[in-house]
């Protein structure tokens, strides 16, 4: 794959379980050493590089701190290491987030050491900041709260972002851009806007569907209403999306998460097909 993520940009690193996503943000980090082809960040070559450690941060569910250290021992050598360190704003975070700071750190819960991570990783406030999954085991509240938080800061201290997730439906109101990985390839990079204008939702009988989607790329078909509903490659012109208006056809424009299953999904059918005993084999 071969891509270019641009300085202080936020970007959502996209792509179903397995794909890679964090044996490439690793390799960004420079904890993995690529074995084919070149990866560059800051213009230098990341594995055991140290102008990419003192400029880098990279949260996920593993992260873990030595024993003894309580949490306000762990904010303090934050301090000490990262050069941007935002103690104040820590100390907010973690009151806010209901931390006791004489706590440790491997007795938290699996929620509470992923929000205690995403603080350290917000107010360290390093050039490239690296989230890895960083939700793992946070409840719809905090997760909801940390984005918050994430794209508050970001505003106000802009930087670049990498924030890897499959939960698409959840971070795209946060990105500006998105790196979609699938099967090895890049299959999307650019604005978020630029993915929901890939698909259009058409909504109408099924002969007027069929009879405006021909020569199109059909990409899921359902009905949940008293009408059909047709996900499809836009690839409509001025004049047939006018025509398609005017036979009362209700077009409208897709989620990201829409577009991003569309472009993810698999050829094998759909899930009842597994359950489907008059396949023909």
């Amino acid at each position: 794959m071969n891509f270019s993520i641009e300085e202080g940009v936020l970007t959502g690193i996209i792509g179903r379980n397995g794909v890679g996503k964090t044996t490439l943000l690793k390799m960004i980090a420079g904890f993995l050493r690529e074995s084919s082809g070149s990866v560059q960040v800051f213009g230098e070559k990341p594995f055991n590089n140290l102008k990419v450690s003192a400029n880098m941060i990279f949260i996920d569910d593993a992260m873990n701190f030595p024993d003894a250290m309580t949490l306000q021992d762990i904010l303090h050598e934050c301090q000490r290491f990262y050069a941007n360190w935002d103690a104040e704003l820590a100390d907010r975070l973690i009151s806010y987030f209901g931390f006791h700071k004489d706590a440790r750190h491997r007795f938290l819960s699996k929620g509470k050491k992923s929000t205690f991570n995403a603080v350290v990783g917000i107010a360290a406030h390093c050039p490239l900041t690296i989230f890895d999954e960083p939700t793992t085991g946070m409840d719809a509240a905090v997760r909801k709260d940390f984005y918050r938080a994430l794209l508050k800061d970001y505003l106000n201290h802009p930087r670049t972002i990498l924030l890897s997730s499959h939960h698409i439906e959840e971070i795209e109101d946060l990105l500006e851009d998105i790196l979609l990985v699938h099967n090895g390839a890049v299959r999307f990079h650019g604005p978020i806007t630029d993915l929901q204008e890939m698909f259009v939702s058409l909504q109408g009988t099924t002969e007027l569907l069929a009879l405006h989607v021909q020569k199109k790329n059909i990409i899921s078909q359902q009905t949940l209403g008293p009408y059909p509903e047709w996900l499809v490659e836009n690839t409509f012109t001025e004049d047939e999306i006018s025509r398609i208006k005017a036979d009362g056809i209700i077009i409208s424009p897709v989620s990201a998460n829409a577009a991003y299953i569309a472009l993810t999904n698999k050829s094998k059918g759909a899930i009842d097909d597994v359950f489907d005993r008059t396949e023909i084999l």
